[in-house]
């Protein structure tokens, strides 16, 4: 196990070397792709969103596709469609972008809802299916999705089944000044992600999943998590809580952090800083506006952090 954890260290490191000064968004990226779950990545345009999924991307040995989501993009563009072969007289399935080991759904909510659907079975399942047939996706397989939580014009906000999908919701945000000097010297000679090698293989990746089923939850922790996840459903200013799914969803990234952190068990701090993350995306005040979501989910899910008691 401390071999693997050992290639670990290498992914976030490749990582943060061309993310620079944002070493908690690399690790709760690496969470969520050890935890299998998606990433929505929500933030101002050139903060390197993008950056983020394709470091990620290069940093693993395996299929990286982008799809450059729009309005005229149709479900077909995505998943695939059935080719008539007139030499064999029988419909042929060609694949679409969505087969992939890492997918960077770009601009996610500038496509249609019929297009935003088409990603759902693919992210719960891990397969499409087209004319009555399922077409598995290989393991490991990632959703990056990125998103301007400032700009309405032109897009369509993600659903509440769309939303609960993700693992985590990240924001990437500004570098400090001497970051931000690093990274204009960094770009001299050209775009350094461009030049990022692979430090894992797949077959790494799903052996580490495997080992974070295996970190240890206190039966203590069992009834935080609960908690954490009734108070959501149970507030007056809330109209919709958080699900089955994001309770199992906060579970597992628990389990990838202490993993992350080289631990075979879970502690209450894993679960508190993992609570925004996981959790505010998946609540609706009542009466949110789409672009007030943000702010007032997470202030609730900090405000219910602080309300319930932590086991000792």
């Amino acid at each position: 196990m401390n071999s693997l954890r050992d290639r670990l260290r290498s992914l976030e490191d490749n990582i943060n070397s061309v993310l620079l000064g944002k070493p908690e968004v690399v690790r709760l990226a690496v969470v969520a792709l050890l935890a299998e779950g998606h990433i929505l990545i929500e933030d101002v345009p050139g903060v390197g969103k993008t950056l983020l999924a394709k470091a990620l991307a290069r940093s693993i040995d395996g299929v990286f596709h982008r799809i450059q989501f729009t309005p005229d993009l149709l479900p077909s563009d995505v998943i695939g469609t059935s080719v008539f072969h007139p030499s064999t007289n029988e419909f042929v399935f060609k694949p679409g972008p969505i087969f992939a080991h890492i997918v960077l759904a770009d601009e996610i909510n500038r496509a249609t809802p019929r297009t935003q659907s088409a990603l759902l079975e693919a992210m719960s399942d891990r397969q499409v299916s087209v004319d009555g047939i399922t077409y598995p996706l290989e393991p490991p397989f990632l959703v990056v999705a990125t998103q301007n939580p400032y700009e309405y014009q032109g897009t369509y906000p993600l659903p509440e089944n769309q939303l609960d999908r993700f693992a985590l919701r990240l924001r990437v945000g500004y570098p400090d000044r001497q970051v931000e000097r690093q990274v204009l010297a960094q770009h001299r000679l050209g775009e350094p992600v461009e030049a990022l090698q692979p430090v894992l293989k797949r077959d790494e990746i799903l052996a580490m999943q495997a080992e974070v089923r295996q970190v240890r939850l206190d039966e203590t922790l069992y009834d935080y998590l609960l908690d954490l996840v009734s108070a959501t459903r149970q507030r007056e200013d809330v109209q919709l809580g958080v699900s089955i799914r994001g309770a199992l969803t906060l579970y597992r990234c628990a389990q990838a952090l202490a993993y992350c952190e080289n631990r075979d068990f879970v502690v209450p701090d894993d679960i508190k800083r993992l609570a925004i993350p996981v959790l505010a995306h998946r609540i609706f005040p009542l009466g949110y506006r789409y672009n007030g979501q943000v702010q007032n989910s997470e202030q609730i899910i900090a405000e219910i952090l602080e309300q319930t008691p932590v086991p000792v």
